[in-house]
């Protein structure tokens, strides 16, 4: 509990500041009509009924978020906020939409949030810094609950809640798109002139949702570290305890660091400058056995480092198999946090929860003490069972592509939570159906961030601004300029190359600065 909430707390992934840079470009004024704050009719979308509307002023100033990630967001103007409570016949929901509109400055657009972990909505730090930069800006909860409450999973049957996993997965984002762009042309009297979706995690994986099963909500989508491939990455992510208790040697935190700096130092150069930064990391084959005999000291205590730790790092690294050896998903990126991460010194909640509430249907559960094959039964049970509801894995964006939307993303290739290369594989995936990564990259860019986490991106990255010029003005963005954290806890500004292409030092010039380095092929083996 007091990993994801530090994980969450520190930016990852609702906190807005993390996703939301400084954007541009206004396309409102100051001389839009100031907003009549009040219930407004709205029209149910498709398959819903309205319970309920409500408006209340709110004078702005500080905005605290709200449940277990927290945060907090200053100097906010005032703004409206319309609350429009939805049901479903026979659910037995209570989804809120919650859209805020700054009461003075709209900028004209619309930028919806998605959620984090097991909630679907933002908390108050996203729509309260939208506010801030002129957005009207809505989310909602899906009539579920807080990013650590899975409490929704069965219900009083111990049957899946199978209408607010629908919420959670695709309905409740859709009604969002649907019911705050009707709040913002019945308070403003005018439509929003582009409609924005921005999440990260959940919300990334939301935004991808968006773009598969609902072309024509947003104009452009920021869906960063995304959850896709939920049903399959939910349970292989449990694959670090299972191996650790498998193989009855769990390293200490201490000895994990010390695998993961290792691997840092000798793929460092991969790029052509030692900057503490892995710039192209699927090509670090780095051998934990190298520091077999290695000596640490954690917490007063000399450890030594085993063939046994060293099996269990490369099992890891690896990622889950079957019982026959077949490669079932990606494992933890290396580089990544292992000790704060996966590895640690229990099973990370959100894929412990899913497991065991959505996948066994047994809360107590403990997925930590599986067997191999228990784990490769409960992968594949994951797969038969939530692909189609939750899976979010669609290759085909033809409709997407159709609409003029446009889809950017970055992830973390020290991902600790979600693995990196899942992501790269629906891109791979995107190319092989729709004809190749130029032509994907007509709609369709994915940047990996060396050294960084979860949603770990500051919140000076140009990634909202860059989707913006890219819808409005058709200037595709070739890089992302980033501050990256390096090894060594220093910050150094790199453009995010467009992937496939992998950024490599250009042989002189400043090995800390962006333009010593270009966007270069990777080369693959």
């Amino acid at each position: 509990m007091k990993r994801l909430l530090t994980v969450l707390a520190a930016g990852v992934p609702l906190a807005a500041a993390v996703y939301l840079p400084t954007a541009s470009a206004a396309t409102g004024s100051s001389a839009s009509p100031a907003p009549t704050c009040s219930a407004v009719s709205v029209k149910a979308p498709a398959g819903a009924t309205v319970e309920s509307v409500t408006a209340v002023h709110q004078a702005g100033g500080t905005v605290d978020g709200t449940g277990a990630v927290g945060g907090q967001v200053l100097d906010v103007p005032a703004y409206c906020e319309v609350t429009v409570t939805l049901t479903h016949p026979g659910a037995d929901d209570h989804a809120k939409v919650r859209t805020w509109l700054p009461e003075a400055h709209w900028n004209g657009r619309f930028q919806a949030f998605g959620g984090a972990a097991f909630a679907a909505g933002d908390n108050n730090p996203g729509l309260a810094n939208a506010v801030k930069q002129g957005y009207a800006a809505a989310t909602t909860d899906a009539g579920v609950g807080d990013a650590i409450d899975s409490d929704w999973a069965l219900n009083s049957k111990g049957k899946v809640n199978t209408e607010l996993l629908k919420n959670f997965a695709e309905r409740s984002q859709h009604e969002t798109a649907i019911v705050g762009k009707a709040v913002v042309d019945a308070v403003y009297g005018k439509a929003a002139a582009y409609s924005y979706f921005n999440g990260c995690s959940t919300g990334g994986r939301q935004g991808y949702m968006e773009a598969q099963r609902h072309p024509d909500d947003y104009d452009g989508i920021l869906a960063n570290a995304p959850a896709v491939n939920w049903d399959e990455f939910e349970v292989a992510t449990l694959w670090p305890q299972v191996v650790m208790n498998q193989e009855k040697t769990r390293p200490t935190g201490c000895e994990l660091d010390l695998f993961t700096e290792a691997a840092i130092k000798a793929c460092d150069s991969l790029d052509g400058a030692k900057d503490g930064l892995v710039s192209d990391a699927s090509r670090c084959d780095y051998d934990p056995r190298r520091l077999i005999g290695t000596k640490v000291v954690c917490e007063g205590k000399e450890e030594t480092v085993t063939a046994a730790d060293a099996a269990v790092v490369r099992k890891i690294w690896d990622g889950p198999r079957d019982t026959r050896g077949k490669k079932l998903w990606y494992g933890v990126p290396i580089g990544a946090n292992l000790s704060q991460g996966l590895a640690g010194p229990k099973p990370f909640s959100v894929p412990e929860a899913w497991t065991a509430k959505w996948v066994e249907k047994q809360p107590g559960l403990d997925t930590g003490i599986l067997t191999y094959g228990q784990f490769a039964e409960a992968f594949k049970k994951s797969q038969a069972e939530y692909d189609k509801i939750i899976g979010t894995d669609d290759p085909d964006l033809s409709a997407f592509r159709k609409s003029g939307g446009k889809l950017l993303t970055y992830h973390g290739q020290s991902d600790q939570f979600i693995p990196t290369q899942g992501t790269v594989d629906y891109r791979e995936h995107v190319e092989h159906k729709m004809g190749g990564s130029q032509r994907v990259d007509d709609f369709y860019r994915l940047y990996l961030a060396p050294g960084t986490s979860h949603c770990g991106l500051k919140e000076q990255t140009g990634d909202l601004k860059a989707l913006t010029k890219w819808v409005e003005q058709g200037k595709a963005p070739d890089t992302i300029t980033a501050d990256l954290t390096n090894d060594s806890g220093r910050t150094l500004t790199r453009d995010l190359c467009r992937y496939p292409l992998v950024s490599r030092y250009s042989g002189h010039g400043d090995p800390t600065a962006a333009g010593s380095f270009r966007c270069v092929v990777a080369h693959r083996h």
